[in-house]
């Protein structure tokens, strides 16, 4: 597609406008309840065992540490400059092989997530990473979903809120099309195209067989080009109470969405063949709303919705003695982040 045509789908498609745009109005909402809690920082009560409440700068491993070993991908901390050697002998303790996942600890919308399918790709991660990162086990299940989930403090159980079905970066090949033509008449997968060159090179010149399907980007996320479906009707009972015995088992988690891998959703539905690739917290967004056939408005009305519900939840559990972040703990959080961002987008 010609530049022009690309500038054009994204302006009239608000799922893929800057998250300060989309958020403008939204400002207001968190002033409000700000205002409510005295406090601009008061998210960090909603979740009090997760740093920040899983709003920002929250570790992924001192969330898995949290979970039940069951339910999550075998996975190991690693500290940048440390040495190939020792990485390698920590995947063999841990019982990791290829392919694996590499992440930063303190990630965000998928960035310097990278599969790894060899040594050299481990290696060449392991020279170029300048943060914390996991190296995790590959979960080879077809699907992935987001279950957003909230449990006031004072109940028993949770709810799910909402739900995201998660369609891979797939292309179909036709027989005679280069993988580099079939990203190209998809407006979606073009505007990837920059990351995919990187990752791919010459293989974008391949031609896949009549039929054949090639996942570009194995891992559901919205900015590294897959599809969000909003599925909340897939919450039925049997499915909320196979989230809620999960979560339950996670202490002090209220509020956050819960990402997935799975086989089938009736395996789902009778708690089989799943595992939680990430829990995230306050920062959460209900990212069901992405679903391309929603309007920006229902977006917002949902995440109004998330918002109201993260204040009482902080709010209840600030009232039992769980504190809200200083305004100077809030901005001290907001600058780490900030620097953070920074090393991720130069990796």
């Amino acid at each position: 597609m010609k530049r022009a045509a690309l500038l054009f789908h994204k302006i009239t498609h608000w799922e893929y406008w800057p998250f300060g745009i989309v958020y403008i109005p939204m400002y207001f909402v968190w002033f409000y309840y700000s205002l409510r809690a005295r406090s601009f920082f008061f998210f960090n009560a909603s979740n009090p065992l997760i740093r920040n409440g899983g709003f920002l700068m929250e570790s992924k491993k001192e969330i898995y540490d949290l979970i039940p070993r069951q339910f999550y991908p075998k996975t190991i901390l690693c500290k940048p400059g440390t040495p190939f050697s020792i990485v390698q002998q920590q995947c063999k303790l841990a019982g990791l092989t290829f392919p694996l996942i590499a992440k930063p600890d303190i990630g965000m919308r998928g960035m310097a997530v990278q599969k790894i399918e060899n040594e050299q790709d481990l290696k060449a991660y392991i020279e170029k990473v300048d943060f914390e990162f996991l190296v995790q086990e590959y979960i080879d299940l077809p699907n992935e979903m987001g279950v957003f989930y909230v449990r006031f403090p004072n109940q028993a159980t949770g709810r799910i809120t909402g739900i995201v079905a998660k369609e891979f970066l797939t292309i179909t090949g036709d027989g005679n099309s280069s993988i580099l033509d079939l990203i190209e008449r998809n407006p979606r997968f073009h505007l990837q195209l920059n990351a995919l060159r990187k990752m791919y090179k010459e293989r974008l010149l391949e031609v896949p067989a009549a039929g054949e399907r090639v996942m570009l980007v194995p891992y559901g996320n919205h900015a590294r080009g897959s599809r969000f479906v909003n599925a909340t009707s897939w919450a039925d009972k049997q499915l909320t109470e196979v989230i809620n015995r999960i979560c339950l088992q996670v202490p002090d988690f209220y509020y956050g969405r819960i990402d997935m891998k799975y086989n089938t959703l009736e395996e789902l539905r009778a708690g089989k063949n799943l595992s939680i690739i990430e829990l995230n917290g306050a920062g959460s967004e209900p990212t069901h709303i992405y679903d391309p056939g929603q309007s920006i408005f229902t977006a917002w009305k949902e995440i109004v919705r998330h918002f109201s519900m993260l204040f009482r939840i902080s709010r209840i559990n600030h009232s039992k003695g769980h504190r809200f972040l200083t305004f100077a703990e809030g901005i001290r959080m907001l600058r780490q982040n900030k620097l953070h961002v920074q090393k991720l987008e130069r990796f």
